[in-house]
């Protein structure tokens, strides 16, 4: 056994006993159908054993899904108790309207909110609110507890990487309490930009998004909507697997451990899960990273 295979057992060994404590949340969206939504309730019974410090429920972009959204996040608190944090978007609702749905939820208890921009209607060129406008309106209204979104590889309207940091300190001066990244592969990338956060003054938590994959068609589409990178080794690891669910279960949990391993190694201290409405792989990842009910 040669001196560097013993290190590398060594740093192992190291890496799984040193684990750092570390706070998880988790995001899901709102079903459309009933199987759906006993999937959902499913995941939330099982991931709530773990106790995460808030969930968080997306939000489509039309008032439609905003009454689903809010009847899902109030069934969360009502039966587990749990924090619930509705996405809230500012593209299709006025100010007056924001201004009565923050109320509302403020007043239904709801005292945590993502706040978003959302995405344009086709056609539109210039939204007339960013999400800093929207962080701003909410606190006025009551003292939320606020998340926004971060990306690591810039969002795809942005003019440039310096751009879009600038909208980021924004969002946060205006009185976000942290950013939530959008999900990420090139844990790098993730790194670099936490510290060009630091330099340009963001002193909050840069939570990193992660999003267990456990269908590679599907991320795909997702990455190129969201434009982020999908490396070559991460194709290369789903080479094959197109109907073996399986094992692109354990190649997707096995690929978030190892991101999330590195990055609680740098200090991160929070994880926001994408779970898509489903518990096993982020359970399993929470459990190697010693979060247990």
């Amino acid at each position: 056994m040669g001196f560097h295979h013993a290190q590398q057992i060594e740093s192992l060994n190291q890496s799984v006993s040193e684990l750092k404590k570390i706070n998880v949340s988790f995001e899901f969206f709102p079903p459309t159908t009933e199987s759906m939504e006993n999937t959902l309730w499913d995941s939330i019974e099982r991931l709530q054993t773990l106790k995460p410090s808030f969930v968080s429920v997306t939000y489509g972009a039309n008032s439609g899904t905003r009454d689903r959204t809010h009847n899902v996040i109030k069934s969360i608190q009502e039966r587990t108790g749990l924090v619930a944090a509705p996405h809230l978007t500012c593209i299709d609702a006025n100010e007056q309207e924001l201004r009565q749905i923050a109320k509302d939820y403020w007043n239904s208890g709801v005292k945590n909110i993502v706040a978003l921009r959302g995405d344009l209607p086709s056609g539109s060129s210039k939204p007339n609110m960013y999400a800093s406008d929207l962080v701003e309106l909410l606190k006025q209204e009551a003292d939320f507890d606020i998340s926004v979104a971060a990306y690591p590889e810039v969002h795809s309207e942005a003019k440039s990487a310096q751009a879009d940091l600038q909208a980021l300190k924004r969002k946060m001066d205006a009185g976000a309490n942290r950013a939530i990244t959008q999900f990420f592969f090139d844990v790098e990338s993730y790194l670099r930009f936490r510290d060009r956060c630091a330099a340009i003054g963001i002193e909050s938590e840069i939570v990193p998004g992660i999003l267990p994959v456990s269908n590679y068609n599907t991320l795909l589409k997702f990455a190129n909507f969201a434009n982020v990178k999908v490396p070559n080794w991460l194709h290369q690891q789903f080479q094959g697997l197109d109907n073996d669910q399986n094992t692109r279960n354990l190649v997707g949990a096995s690929i978030a451990m190892d991101m999330v391993k590195v990055l609680s190694r740098e200090g991160v201290k929070d994880f926001h899960f994408y779970t898509l409405n489903r518990s096993e792989l982020s359970y399993a990842i929470c459990h190697t990273l010693g979060v247990r009910p």
